[in-house]
């Protein structure tokens, strides 16, 4: 992979060189794309002496929903100007927003934070420098081959078909491909486009209507269930088996209530036997939640941990609700990238984990070092710090 990285950067710095070879990769995927439903025709038209766009592979290795911690990450996109501007903006849009969410069933304010975290209300999508046409920006990602290569592919193949759709020009989006107010990948417009202005077309960057109900649609489809709420914040007793907190299993919240997790508000809990998980982002010192499946409907949205956090946040804000009551460990030390690898791979030693050693630090992860941490006799919250490096070291020396 490094070698394929040190290739790329010399293909971006070379015109002459990235034009030839990426002519040629593209002129190999024409098969597979005219198989997806892109005309022969329309393929090498939109093709035709496209180059690489230079963007992309910083772009690429610098997603914040991956390399930030997760509080900063919240604390940078739900602040006290986008609630105020996104409270303004759901009451300038009221009638929209409620006869979109009377017809999908989805929760408008849920909306409203998406289209805030994604394009500040829009704000984004004038902006040349942040969106452009998205035949050039997923030609060069998938040219890139990161780790979701196929899903990339799909995507182009899918632009590709909008933009025959729309006469032969591209739509425009972000380097990403994402199209619109709530910025929707390609291959989910076509999936899940719904024309939520009634005028026969699909346009998510125009029509603020037709990106609502094609996001609503797209939610109901990953299973979002209307009426349910995202999650609550949690008080966890000291006492309690923090391998229990696995999405594995949602579990109704009684469950959880009489092992003696109550909401922080204090308030009861509406409904003991909606289904839930428990959910530590930042270990058993830092904020707890207990998470309903629309949660994790909003990881199909974006599957960053840290981008469904924020739309789930914001949805709270806009309604008016209030800051975490528990604080975040913000003195945390975190790994490194080398470091982050080294714990997978560790992991992988000890026979607690078999997934990709990529430095991703997700829910498999986790799960595999809080079972480390319960047979070392500790708080078993899969909490991955920069001491957790030193541990799994010491353990496979």
């Amino acid at each position: 992979m490094r070698r394929f990285a040190a290739l790329l950067v010399l293909l971006m710095t070379s015109p002459a060189l990235a034009q030839s070879d990426f002519a040629g990769f593209l002129s190999s995927l024409k098969p597979e794309a005219v198989a997806s439903g892109v005309s022969a025709s329309a393929y090498d038209a939109l093709t035709a002496g496209l180059t690489p766009d230079p963007r992309v592979p910083k772009l690429v290795e610098t997603q914040p929903e991956f390399t930030t911690p997760v509080w900063d990450y919240i604390e940078t996109r739900v602040n006290a100007g986008r609630i105020s501007r996104g409270q303004a903006a759901l009451e300038r849009n009221a009638n929209l927003f409620s006869t979109i969410g009377q017809h999908f069933g989805v929760d408008p304010y849920l909306l409203g934070a998406i289209w805030g975290i994604e394009t500040d209300y829009g704000a984004v999508l004038g902006n040349a420098d942040l969106i452009r046409p998205i035949v050039r920006s997923l030609a060069t990602v998938t040219f890139q081959h990161r780790s979701r290569y196929a899903e990339d592919k799909a995507d182009f193949f899918a632009a590709l078909r909008l933009a025959e759709r729309n006469g032969g020009t591209s739509p425009i989006g972000s380097w990403a491909g994402a199209i619109g107010h709530l910025q929707v990948n390609p291959t989910n417009v076509i999936a899940h486009g719904a024309d939520g202005d009634g005028d026969g077309r699909v346009d998510l960057h125009n029509s603020l209507a037709d990106a609502l109900a094609t996001s609503a649609k797209f939610l109901l489809d990953l299973g979002y269930q209307p009426g349910t709420d995202w999650g609550f914040e949690v008080d966890v007793p000291q006492d309690f088996d923090y391998l229990l907190a696995t999405r594995d299993q949602l579990r109704p919240i009684s469950f959880f209530a009489e092992r003696g997790i109550t909401r922080v508000s204090g308030r009861p809990f509406a409904n003991p036997n909606t289904p839930v998980f428990l959910y530590v982002p930042t270990g058993h010192t830092g904020p707890k939640f207990l998470m309903t499946g629309n949660y994790l409907v909003l990881k199909g949205y974006n599957f960053s941990d840290s981008y469904a956090m924020a739309v789930a946040h914001l949805t709270d804000r806009l309604k008016g609700g209030g800051s975490y009551v528990t604080p975040w460990p913000r003195d945390t030390a975190f790994p490194d990238l080398a470091q982050r690898q080294s714990i997978q791979q560790s992991l992988k030693t000890l026979g607690l984990y078999d997934g990709a050693v990529d430095g991703r630090l997700g829910p498999i992860t986790q799960a595999a070092y809080a079972r480390f941490q319960a047979a070392r006799g500790e708080v078993a919250d899969g909490f991955i710090t920069r001491a957790t490096a030193e541990a799994l070291a010491s353990a496979t020396r």
